[in-house]
C-alpha cells in the first residue's frame, strides 16, 4: 500500500492531538489519546478521542464511527497519538479491533511508556501485515501524555507549582481581593486545574482567601472530582469549609505535612498534581525538589508567564521542546 505524504500525516496527527487535549484531565489514570481515519487522498473520514477511563478507547470509537457510517472500506490510514493497546483491561485490545477492521496502514505518534501494561501493540499490528509508521508529530504526542509518561517512568505524579506575583513581586493579593492577574492568566490557571487530579494548598491560603478551587474560566469536565490536599498542622480549617468544598465537587483531605500528603495522593493513584499555595509552602517544595514544572505569572500591562522544569528530572520529563498550550486542555 502506498503511504500518504508526510505532511498529510503530520497534519492529521496534530488534529488527533487537538481532539485528545479536550479530554486532558478526564481520562486519568489512562492517557489522553486521539485518533483520525484518513482516505487515500488524506481527507479525514472520522475523528475520535478517549473520554474517560473505562470508556471506549479512541481507536475503538473511530472504527465504530466508520463502520456505522459505512466508511470503513474507504479508510486508507489510521493515525493514533499513542501506541494502540495490546491487552485486556476494562476494554478489549485496540490492536485486535484494528486487525479485524482490515486496516492496512497505521500511524503512531509515540510508543506507550507504561511498562506495567503489556506492550507490543506495534509489533502485533506488524505481524498481522499492517504497515506501521512510528514517530509522526512525536513531540506534540509526547506533550499530550506528559503526566502519564512521567508517572510511568518514575512512579511519581507530575507536580506543577503555579505562582502569581504582582508588580512589586508579592504573591499576596491586596486586601479584599483574591487575585491581581489578568483574565488570560486566570484562564491559564483554570486550565491547569482542569487537567489536575489533585490540588495541594496550605491552611494559610484558605484562611486568607477562602478559595473555591473550582473551574469557572473554562468549561470543566462533567462529573470530574479532584482531591484537595490541605496542609494544616494546627487544625485551623473549619468543618464548614470542608463541607462547602465537598459541595463544589472537591474531595478535601487534611494532612500534617507535604510528605504525608504526597504519599497518600500517590496511593490514591493521582498522576497530575497542581500546587496553589502561598509563598512559604511553594518555596519549600521548590527548595527540596518536590516539583516537575513551575509556572510563574508576573503582573504587568500584559502578564508575563514563565515556565520552567526541574533540571534534576530532565531525563524523565520527556519532550525536549515544551509548549505549555500543547500540555493543557482548552
Amino acid at each position: 500500500m502506498e503511504r500518504l505524504a508526510p505532511d498529510l500525516l503530520e497534519t492529521a496527527m496534530s488534529i488527533a492531538c487537538a481532539e485528545a487535549r479536550k479530554w486532558l484531565g478526564a481520562t486519568s489514570p489512562n492517557p489522553a489519546v486521539g485518533a483520525v481515519a484518513l482516505d487515500n487522498k488524506g481527507a479525514i473520514l472520522a475523528l475520535a478521542a478517549h473520554h474517560r477511563a473505562g470508556w471506549m478507547h479512541a481507536e475503538a470509537q473511530l472504527l465504530q464511527a466508520c463502520a456505522s457510517g459505512r466508511l470503513l472500506r474507504r479508510v486508507h490510514t489510521l493515525c493514533v497519538s499513542l501506541e494502540p493497546c495490546n491487552h485486556f483491561g476494562r476494554t478489549p485490545p485496540c490492536t485486535d479491533a484494528i486487525i479485524r477492521a482490515g486496516i492496512q496502514s497505521v500511524v503512531v505518534g509515540v510508543r506507550d511508556p507504561n511498562s506495567a501494561v503489556k506492550g507490543g501493540g506495534i509489533e502485533h499490528l506488524q505481524q498481522a501485515g499492517i504497515d506501521v509508521i512510528l514517530g509522526v508529530a512525536e513531540n506534540e504526542c509526547q506533550q499530550l501524555i506528559h503526566a502519564y509518561a512521567y508517572h510511568a517512568r518514575t512512579g511519581k505524579p507530575w507536580i506543577t507549582i503555579k505562582r502569581a506575583f504582582d508588580r512589586n513581586g508579592s504573591m499576596i493579593p491586596p486586601a479584599g481581593q483574591k487575585t491581581f492577574t489578568s483574565p488570560e492568566s486566570l484562564r491559564l490557571a483554570h486550565r491547569l486545574r482542569k487537567k489536575a487530579d489533585a490540588i495541594i494548598t496550605g491552611s494559610g491560603t484558605i484562611l486568607a482567601d477562602n478559595p473555591e478551587f473550582t473551574i469557572r474560566h473554562v468549561a470543566d469536565h462533567p462529573e470530574k472530582k479532584r482531591w484537595l490536599a490541605i496542609l494544616d498542622r494546627r487544625g485551623r480549617i473549619t468543618g464548614n469549609y470542608l463541607a462547602s468544598a465537598k459541595q463544589r465537587g472537591l474531595i478535601p483531605v487534611i494532612y500534617k505535612d507535604i510528605e504525608a500528603a504526597l504519599t497518600d495522593l500517590i496511593a490514591k493513584g493521582t498522576q497530575d498534581i497542581l500546587v496553589e499555595a502561598g509563598p512559604v509552602l511553594s518555596q519549600a517544595m521548590l527548595d527540596v525538589g518536590l516539583w516537575t514544572m513551575k509556572i510563574d505569572i508576573r503582573q504587568g500591562d500584559t502578564d508575563d508567564v514563565q515556565t520552567s522544569f526541574n533540571p534534576a528530572e530532565a531525563q524523565n520529563i520527556g519532550a525536549e521542546e515544551h509548549n505549555l498550550d500543547l500540555m493543557l486542555p482548552p
